[in-house]
């Protein structure tokens, strides 16, 4: 894959999801509450299913966000996402969407869905900066804590 995207203070590369990378992926987890919790073993099962798609950014050869999704038919969707939070705002989140969009394209889907906590205003503008929009609301969606979800949407293009 090797798309590479920074600024000045880092610069991130991203790559395939490895079954060695999932005990990280949880170290980051632990460290971003609005994202949601698997275990690592949910992370490598995901990568072993038809249409899963599994990328790790690395910063300083170190794995600093990560992005999960699967694809069904000509729909895809984000189901997972964080980035450290000493490495937030230094392109690592952009540069994994661009390659999830980019991979979700060429395998044919027509659009790319995801939810996010209600609450995470942050991440509604990130993903709106992407060419996201809000599509609706998920009640009692997420738990711990207990909250709803706003739906997001784009369309790719061919």
């Amino acid at each position: 894959m090797g798309v590479e995207r920074g600024t000045e203070r880092s610069l991130a590369r991203v790559r395939k999801f490895l079954p060695r990378d999932a005990d990280a992926l949880v170290a980051i987890v632990a460290e971003s509450p609005e994202a949601s919790t698997w275990s690592e073993e949910s992370y490598v099962k995901l990568a072993e299913e038809n249409g899963a798609l599994g990328l790790v950014s690395e910063t300083n050869g170190e794995i600093s966000g990560f992005l999960v999704g699967r694809m069904v038919g000509d729909q895809a969707e984000v189901l997972n996402m964080a980035v450290r939070a000493r490495d937030r705002r230094t392109g690592g989140g952009g540069a994994l969407l661009e390659a999830a969009l980019k991979d979700f394209g060429l395998r044919g889907a027509k659009c790319v869905y995801l939810e996010v906590r209600e609450s995470n205003t942050g991440a509604m503008a990130f993903y709106e900066k992407h060419g996201f929009a809000r599509t609706g609301r998920r009640k009692g969606y997420y738990r711990n804590p207990d909250e709803a979800a706003v739906t997001m949407e784009t369309k790719l293009t061919g």
